[in-house]
């Protein structure tokens, strides 16, 4: 049956998001990539590109162990022993001996009793998050929370829900203080580091309150924190922003295995109690399949890394890398958002300025995102750089150099 009358309507909302200059368009599509060499990191080169050469400032590799031999060894072992995919979902026959030791071994990374892996982090928050709410829940948001936080509150069918200013704690406090009496259970939910600007949630603050205000809670005011930016990129062991703030272990962790780790898949850790909850009714982890048992392998190849010398030695250098990017950003007289995540935004606030922007670092080899309404707010049009530690001094020296070059 034809479907011409909603063609017709689809294209029409595509070309008012084409008009307004906040539609995604085409995608850069990525045809080789050439090792780190010397003094200068990898390049990228591009369809319709011909021989072209980029500088990728837009990727979440943030130490750089997509491209690293060892994981990628180790996917190509896993691959081989168990086979391309796994063939079913975890409570049937899909659950291997890979899947196993890498939630152990990340429960132990974060100092929890148990973890589990889903295909990624956006379905690790819809399927934590649902589950963990009840018509007797309120649910607290920070207002700048990522797109996959805001679909879950969506989709969740809670008492009450409310929104507080960007890293507010005064607008937590008056959220959690409006709802005492009226709800057995509160879930604070908030980004680790906001990944659109850098910033981080005041964590060992938001715990403080939490705490204060969890006597009030026949359930429980549980924190359920997103730092799937932060683990492999923000502390000094890549711990994320429980590490950087001195905070304790939050209640509920969910983290990422495709961006720091190189890879692919989410995940959450807590307590046992709660892993064997989430076991038994994510409805993403129980109707969808796992990550491949390759990529298992890999993850756990990255984490190796990550948790050893040498992934200290990559953070320190990664740490070096976005401060160089930032100060050099000041020089030239680019505002930005100060703070230590490779997440370096250059706030433009225009769509169209951002837009020209991306053009002309594309047009001079340099890969960059523009964000525009309403992936941010009005206001905030920015390009968002990301450091990644193999960018090299010579690389962020030349992307400074091109920007500084920028039309006026």
């Amino acid at each position: 049956m034809p479907i011409d009358r909603l063609n017709a309507v689809l294209d029409a909302h595509v070309s008012e998001l084409e008009a307004a200059g906040t539609a995604k368009g085409a995608e850069a599509v990525v045809t080789g990539v050439l090792p780190a060499k010397g003094d200068r990191g990898p390049r990228f080169h591009l369809q319709d590109q011909g021989e072209r050469e980029f500088i990728r400032m837009n990727s979440n590799s943030y130490l750089g162990l997509s491209l690293r031999k060892e994981v990628m060894e180790a996917e190509e072992h896993g691959t081989a022993a168990y086979g391309a995919g796994p063939g079913a979902v975890r409570f049937i026959s899909g659950t291997y001996d890979v899947h196993v030791a890498l939630e152990h071994e990340l429960a132990a990374f974060h100092g929890r009793e148990a973890a589990m892996v889903f295909s990624s982090a956006y379905a690790t928050i819809v399927s934590s998050i649902v589950p963990l709410v009840t018509k007797e829940t309120v649910l607290i948001s920070d207002e700048l929370n990522h797109n996959c936080i805001i679909n879950a509150m969506r989709l969740s069918r809670p008492a009450g829900k409310a929104i507080y200013p960007h890293n507010d704690v005064d607008g937590l406090i008056e959220a959690l203080e409006s709802w005492k009496g009226k709800a057995k259970r509160a879930l604070v939910v908030t980004d680790g580091i906001f990944s659109m600007r850098g910033d981080h949630a005041p964590l060992k603050r938001i715990q403080e309150v939490c705490r204060e205000y969890d006597e009030h809670f026949s359930e429980n005011v549980v924190l359920l924190v997103d730092d799937s930016h932060g683990v492999g990129a923000f502390g000094a062991t890549g711990r994320g922003v429980e590490e950087y703030e001195g905070a304790d272990p939050v209640d509920v962790l969910i983290g990422t295995l495709g961006k720091a780790f190189g890879v692919n898949g989410g995940y959450v850790t807590g307590s046992e109690a709660l892993i064997r909850f989430l076991r038994e009714s994510s409805p993403m982890y129980i109707y969808s399949n796992p990550i491949t048992p390759g990529e298992a392998a890999a993850c756990r190849a990255a984490l190796g890394i990550l948790d050893s010398q040498e992934g200290r030695d990559l953070l320190t250098h990664l740490r070096a890398m976005t401060k160089r990017f930032d100060e050099g950003l000041g020089r030239i007289g680019i505002e930005t958002i100060p703070g230590e995540h490779p997440v370096v935004p250059l706030m433009i606030r225009d769509t169209g300025k951002t837009r020209e922007m991306v053009d002309y670092l594309f047009d001079n080899g340099v890969l960059v995102t523009g964000l525009a309404y309403p992936v941010v707010p009005r206001g905030d049009e920015e390009i968002r750089a990301q450091v990644n530690a193999d960018h090299t001094a010579q690389d962020i020296d030349r992307v400074l150099e091109i920007l500084a070059d920028r039309p006026r």
